[in-house]
């Protein structure tokens, strides 16, 4: 496939707001059952006829719709992953990767590169990443998209970590408890603790259950950068590190390492970023993602050895995560208490 120009790249923020402005409409699932007039779905959208006319042709242009006639327009195969629970569906990825706040952000970017700190929301103070978690809304899909990939990642974490060799597991900051159901079903008669904020953790029940592993789990709510809870031989963090500044990682680290034996073992999940960068790693765009979105940074083995350090752990080894038998890009790094 060719390369998009360097214009086309810089006007990819066009058909992101298309897609945006179209999810936050409904128009998908408004044209789900079959073709509508561009006025009949003006009047469901509340929105204005003949600019409303504009998009769904801009939608033609992407794609996502076809224009029967004159008036009508109607979904296409690609079009349907923008329907609400449609199998595949993609419509809440969307509305998370093109939220206001995480737009305005990207906005901000002259002055996070010049600065080395996150876009903070006037008022709050808040980064992107501290709205979602504070919006009961947010909060949810944020959790429901990371269950999306985690739920299939889980075996293979599982398996490089080797968790048969412990009795309870604890996974810090793990949302819905899509990962450590999924580490329990594969590892019969492995205990588990769950641990996030409490709005997080709330609606863990049902995944749990699901999985067939709550009477095997604790669920816990808390803040990490207080204190995890004691009573696991292994810890989890998976996508947590990222997220966070290296002082503020060292703080999650030191609390995990506060409460652990001598012979319990720290499992970062995260991609580890190669030393020399190549033009096909999609890595790149997710560091700065992360410091635009939250302050965080992806990082490389020695950076996250140096981490672990300050945290009070040496690094024992880094295994590549399978899905299935491919690489999945994620890695599990493993790391003991220091002595």
């Amino acid at each position: 496939m060719d390369q998009p120009s360097l214009p086309q790249v810089a006007s990819g923020y066009i058909p992101a707001q298309i897609l945006y402005v179209t999810v936050e409409l409904g128009i998908a699932d408004l044209l789900a059952d079959g073709p509508l007039s561009y006025t009949e779905v003006a009047e469901k959208t509340g929105t204005h006829p003949r600019t409303l006319r504009s998009l769904l042709r801009a939608l033609v242009g992407q794609g996502v719709a076809t224009q029967v006639d004159t008036d009508q327009f109607a979904l296409t195969e690609l079009g349907g992953q923008l329907r609400t629970g449609a199998p595949g569906s993609v419509r809440e990825q969307i509305m998370l990767t093109t939220a206001p706040e995480l737009w305005r952000a990207w906005g901000d970017l002259a002055t996070i590169v010049r600065t080395g700190e996150p876009s903070r929301q006037p008022g709050t103070g808040w980064t992107p990443l501290e709205w979602l978690l504070q919006d009961p809304e947010g909060s949810v899909k944020l959790h429901e998209l990371s269950g999306q990939s985690t739920r299939a990642l889980a075996p293979g974490i599982a398996r490089a970590a080797d968790f048969t060799r412990f009795d309870r597991v604890a996974d810090i900051g793990g949302g819905d408890g899509t990962l450590i159901a999924g580490i329990l079903a594969a590892v019969p008669g492995l205990h588990g603790i769950l641990y996030d904020l409490p709005t997080a953790v709330e609606t863990a029940a049902p995944t749990l259950s699901e999985a067939g592993v709550a009477d095997r789990c604790q669920v816990v709510g808390g803040d990490f950068f207080e204190s995890v809870p004691a009573g696991a031989d292994a810890y989890v963090l998976k996508y947590v590190v990222h997220d966070w500044n290296d002082d503020q990682v060292t703080t999650i680290l030191r609390n995990c390492r506060a409460v652990m034996l001598g012979e319990g073992r720290l499992f970062i999940v995260e991609t580890v970023v190669p030393p020399i960068m190549t033009a096909d790693n999609p890595i790149a765009v997710a560091d700065l993602g992360v410091l635009v979105g939250c302050g965080g940074a992806e990082r490389t083995e020695d950076e996250y050895e140096a981490l672990l350090e300050a945290g009070g752990f040496t690094l024992a080894g880094v295994k590549d995560v399978l899905l299935g038998t491919e690489p999945s890009g994620l890695q599990v790094i493993e790391a003991a208490p220091a002595a």
